[in-house]
């Protein structure tokens, strides 16, 4: 199914004010000396979670500051499809994804082994596992091995975008031949790529991926600091992607590309 671009108004209000002050309701609220004594918490967007609340992107999960544009896109799907999760973290968009009674399969690929294994345990929360299959590894076009830059108190900005030689935690990339390998069958694909600052590369990997044509649509994350949005609109467009749907105002948001 298509989506309707927001008008302009409508942007600056959702992600200009309305996102703006619900981030800062957020950090205000987490900030409060409150007893959070549960181990396992309810998210906002319905799905069962374990509590980490000291990690911000737990807490965005949390209280649905992520916005409904992704995930009232998957809630609509009324086809058979397979959900690509690249870039997982803590697995919200595989569980949403999962609990479409259309989604045949997920397989989230998350790098990072703390955020991994929350990964796992809110799988196993929300009773996904004949559905998601979690990947311990990130995507590219090679495999083999790199360091990433982390962030104990934001998992979500995890990046291999200019780590350096020291520090940060080795992971194992994964690439597209064997993320192949993982995405046998007929279904349709809808891919979520939010790598901060690795798009482009993920983005080049899909299109040479022996299951391109089988992508349906593709939501990514840009930030002009460091995404060119224009290079990876140019990648998508020779294998048919011709909407190019914008979440967002200024230079941080989300683009849904489509055929």
């Amino acid at each position: 199914m298509s989506a309707a671009a927001p008008s302009p108004l409508a942007s600056f209000f959702v992600y200009g004010v309305k996102k703006t002050l619900h981030k800062a309701w957020v950090h205000l609220l987490t900030a409060l000396p409150l007893a959070r004594s549960d181990p396992v918490v309810t998210s906002r967007y319905g799905v069962r979670m374990r509590a980490n609340w000291r990690d911000r992107t737990f807490q965005y999960c949390r209280y649905a500051t992520y916005g409904r544009a992704l995930s009232d896109y998957i809630a609509v799907q009324d086809r058979p499809f397979t959900f690509v999760d690249i870039g997982a973290n803590q697995g919200l968009y595989s569980l949403l994804a999962a609990r479409n009674r259309h989604c045949v399969s997920a397989v989230a690929f998350e790098p990072v082994a703390a955020t991994f294994a929350l990964l796992r345990d809110n799988i196993a929360l929300n009773g996904a596992g004949t559905k998601i299959r979690p990947v311990h590894a990130a995507v590219s076009l090679q495999s083999g091995m790199a360091r990433i830059a982390t962030d104990d108190a934001h998992s979500g900005i995890a990046s291999l975008r200019g780590t350096a030689t020291s520090g940060g935690e080795e992971i194992r990339i994964l690439g597209i031949s064997g993320v192949d390998t993982l995405l046998e069958g007929a279904t349709p694909l809808i891919v979520k790529i939010d790598v901060e600052g690795h798009e482009e590369a993920v983005a080049q990997a899909l299109m040479a991926s022996a299951h391109r044509d089988r992508i349906a649509a593709i939501f990514y994350e840009v930030d002009a600091r460091w995404t060119d949005a224009t290079k990876i609109e140019a990648q998508l467009r020779p294998a048919g992607f011709v909407r190019f749907t914008r979440y967002g105002i200024g230079g941080h948001y989300d683009v849904l590309a489509s055929r």
